[in-house]
């Protein structure tokens, strides 16, 4: 029998099926009918692992495209940037809609009936947003903002390589969202293909019980990878015939023991264990395995099926459904796509969107509800809000120009419509609404609650930005209420940790390389740039050479920027190590042609403040503001006789074109721009807490100006940094990186002497064993032993899978000085026969040694 599409026919044993009876009554919306039938959907594994190879099929199937794209060859839909067909890896995240089952799919040969069973949505067809992410570390913060606005995830894995170091993270990651995922062992078409060890590892690293849903079918069960076994409905399905993958043999449970016993008796084992595992989770599954006379097999799919959704769904995932297969031998993606189908949550199936009302925090519904009204978050504006979405990618097209990435949280978007950004305090007009599909476009007139969209036009918002729309608005006014402090939660960035320096070839260039690096940056958010005033040099911060290098293509190729781009070199940080008295600074000078006059009050001193932490301003005083930065420095504003909360004494103190949140903002730009350079070697400071008094009986002028309120605050700090650092020179800052390193066991000796003695590092952790912390002690700990797997065709006979884990390939977690990782990857290659692999982050910054400190300036100097 023919299978190219026998998905539709049986997909009653394969659906939620409480919610789909109740979304399909008269008595519910018709929007939430068409969410129960969305799924926004990421792709995030280890760099390589195949996740565009299985996006491509993925679209093939579908029917969006008529032949199947090749990394290789460059043709792949969601890899379209010229850098990523060059490098065969995925830089920017694509987002691509499609619909599973096909919408227009050709009709299907009658399947036996072993395996129909009719439903009313057998053959409802499901909207799919899909997002592939990129693999390489250096590209953390596309997987991060991508993350944030998915409601699931499929995790692929190299059926050779298992569990990699990036996989690990990004599971991580995902598992910071609460979002649900599913594994993909993907590559099993390969030799050395290993599927029972890839399943352990995935219950010893990723912490989850595996729960293997399909089983790989060997030829002879020694040979090629020719089809899956499918645990969850009992049966076999064979891929042969059409090259393509599109036609698939069916085989039920009673036919394989009859032509293949010993894969149906594996099935059958698999079967038992996937039904313990779950009876373990949930309640339903136990009822049902009594109700049947405790008998594994006798329970129906469709029962199994639920079971396995209701444990996924579960606010801390502790079982982790397996899927199997070879992407690039198109074997298996058609029962994935099910499975994205089946198993992952719909928009209305998630947790409500975190948000914040004026420094008060709580979800959405609590807002919009009128049922809530008695809720800490209640405001009676709440119910002029029309939509509210997040802003999460900002990309720059040559032919559509600058398009937004929106996910819709509340409401609908319209064509037209006007949009208040409550994070930059501006109002937009969204001419132009799209559906992606990778570098194409469809225009629509809307887009509704829990899709993802994209509005051109915008010439301001800025990736993290929330979007409202209320009733009543005009370009002008601000909303009504606290709806303008409606933030949803943002997307955090991380520090960057190299630098490199841009200079326009003339001074006729430095417009249009001004230009090119603001759409950069505004594309990237993890890019910063900093300006040397002394030097007039530029400098843009990334997160990795790599990321860098990329940045330098699209500057140069794309963007055409004539420039000159400096050496790859690694950001330190400067703090003090000494406080300074206040100081006084009074700035008189003529700018712009008139007059100016400032003055502030400034001290400094170290800090405590960790790095890394996400900017805040806390607002606890109403006559002191203090901002904190990401660089863990700490900016303290005393306003005597100012308040935040009332403005009426404010007319008698301030100059009538000035107000006290203007002043506050001028402040403190001035303040971070003296920050953003040291005094020792012009590195920007960290760990610095600056104090200023804003006194405005003495210190504002009818000459006060914004700009020269700003010029002030600025000079004043720069001149306490430079006391502060004559008095005891600054101390350089390092960052540190956690670096996780896989090495087969017997390169296990030389990498830690190396990490630990020729690199300066330590070694936290082996296999992850001593490397728990007071938010690890809930991560589950789970010993392979008691993981169910079956046998690969090529294992030995003499050692078990389990010792095999603990012997192939081990996990080292050190913490290494950043510069001493510059060029790892080759070295480790040659400790370890090209066969060691590792991923780092930044873990903090950490203040160098004298002798240290020396010999970095040292280098800096030769250079």
């Amino acid at each position: 029998m023919r299978l190219g599409w026998v998905w539709r026919t049986s997909r009653a044993v394969r659906h939620n099926v409480t919610v789909h009876r109740r979304l399909l009554s008269s008595q519910v919306n018709p929007q939430q009918v068409q969410l129960s039938r969305t799924r926004n959907i990421g792709i995030i594994a280890h760099i390589d692992a195949g996740k565009t190879t299985t996006t491509e099929r993925m679209l093939y199937y579908s029917g969006y495209t008529r032949r199947i794209g090749d990394v290789d060859e460059g043709s792949t839909v969601t890899d379209f940037l010229p850098a990523e067909r060059a490098r065969g890896i995925t830089i920017q995240s694509a987002a691509i809609t499609f619909h599973w089952p096909p919408v227009s799919p050709q009709q299907p040969t009658t399947p036996s009936q072993t395996l129909t069973l009719s439903a009313p949505w057998s053959s409802t067809s499901h909207k799919i947003n899909l997002i592939d992410t990129p693999g390489h570390a250096d590209f953390t913060f596309e997987v991060l903002r991508s993350l944030r606005v998915l409601d699931g995830a499929v995790c692929i894995l190299d059926g050779v390589a298992g569990v990699e170091a990036q996989t690990e993270k990004v599971w991580l990651q995902a598992g910071q969202y609460k979002i649900p995922r599913i594994v993909f062992v993907n590559k099993l078409d390969r030799v050395g293909a290993a599927f029972s060890r890839t399943v352990k590892e995935i219950g010893v690293r990723l912490h989850g019980w595996p729960a293997v849903c399909q089983i790989p079918w060997w030829r002879g069960g020694k040979g090629d990878l020719v089809g899956v076994g499918d645990v969850i409905n009992l049966r076999g399905m064979l891929w042969q015939g059409a090259q393509d993958g599109s036609q698939i043999q069916a085989y039920g449970i009673q036919e394989l023991e009859s032509n293949h016993q010993e894969f149906a008796s594996e099935i059958k084992r698999a079967r038992v264990a996937l039904v313990e595992i779950l009876s373990e989770h949930d309640d339903a599954m136990v009822e049902s395995f009594l109700e049947h006379d405790e008998d594994h097999l006798a329970i129906p799919g469709i029962q199994v099926l639920e079971s396995l959704r209701r444990v996924v769904l579960q606010p801390s995932q502790s079982i982790i459904p397996v899927f199997c297969g070879a992407s690039f031998r198109n074997v298996g993606v058609q029962p994935l796509l099910d499975a994205v189908v089946d198993l992952l949550p719909s928009p209305l199936e998630r947790p409500d969107p975190e948000i914040s009302v004026d420094n008060r925090t709580g979800t959405l519904s609590q807002l919009v509800d009128a049922k809530a009204a008695k809720t800490a978050l209640a405001i009676p504006e709440a119910r002029n809000l029309v939509a509210c979405a997040l802003a999460f990618k900002v990309v720059s097209d040559p032919k559509r120009g600058v398009l937004v990435y929106v996910r819709c949280y509340h409401g609908s978007i319209e064509k037209g419509a006007m949009l208040y950004n409550t994070s930059l305090k501006s109002a937009e007009r969204a001419p132009r609404l799209f559906t992606m599909y990778a570098n194409d476009a469809v225009e629509v007139d809307s887009i509704p609650a829990g899709q993802i969209g994209v509005i051109t036009g915008l010439k301001q918002a800025r990736t993290g930005d929330t979007l409202i729309v209320y009733r009543g608005m005009n370009m002008k006014a601000q909303p009504p209420g606290g709806l303008s402090e409606l933030q949803l939660r943002p997307i955090a960035v991380p520090p960057p940790v190299f630098f490199t320096s841009i200079e326009p070839q003339s001074l006729a260039e430095q417009k249009q390389v001004q230009e090119a690096l603001a759409i950069l940056l505004r594309e990237d958010p993890s890019l910063q740039l900093s300006v040397d005033e002394e030097s007039g040099q530029t400098h843009l911060a990334g997160m990795g050479d790599l990321h860098l290098e990329i940045a330098r293509d699209r500057l140069l190729g794309d963007f055409k920027a004539k420039a000159r781009i400096g050496k790859i070199e690694i950001g330190y940080r400067e703090t003090l190590t000494t406080s300074t008295s206040p100081i006084t600074h009074i700035l008189e000078k003529t700018i712009a042609g008139k007059p100016a006059k400032a003055g502030i009050i400034a001290s400094v001193s170290p800090s405590e403040q960790s790095i890394g932490v996400a900017p805040t301003e806390d607002n606890d005083d109403q006559y002191t503001t203090t901002y904190r930065s990401e660089d863990g420095n700490s900016i303290c504003i005393s306003h005597p006789g100012l308040s935040k909360h009332d403005s009426s004494g404010h007319k008698s103190q301030i100059p009538p074109h000035l107000s006290l949140p203007g002043l506050l903002a001028s402040i403190h730009a001035g303040v971070s721009a003296a920050l953003a350079r040291g005094p020792l070697n012009g590195f920007a400071m960290a760990s610095t807490q600056v104090d200023l008094t804003l006194d405005a009986a003495t210190q504002l002028f009818t000459e006060t100006t914004s700009s020269a309120m700003s010029m002030a605050a600025r000079s004043a700090v720069a001149k306490c940094l430079r006391q502060a650092c004559d008095n005891s020179p600054n101390t350089l800052m390092e960052p540190v990186m956690r670096v996780t390193v896989f090495v087969n066991e017997s390169s296990l000796g030389s990498v830690v002497q190396d990490l630990s003695s020729s690199r300066g590092g330590q070694v936290l952790s082996l296999d992850g064993s001593d490397d728990l912390t007071a938010a690890d002690d809930e991560v589950l700990r789970i010993n392979p032993a008691q993981i169910y797997a079956p046998p690969d065709p090529f294992q030995s006979g003499s050692g078990s899978v389990d010792s095999d884990l603990s012997d192939s390939q081990r996990q080292i977690v050190a913490r290494v000085p950043l510069k001493e990782m510059v060029g790892y990857l080759n070295h480790l290659r040659a400790l370890t026969g090209g066969r060691g692999t590792f991923v780092m982050s930044v873990d903090g910054f950490e203040k160098m040694g004298s002798q240290r400190q020396k010999e970095v300036m040292d280098a800096m100097r030769d250079f």
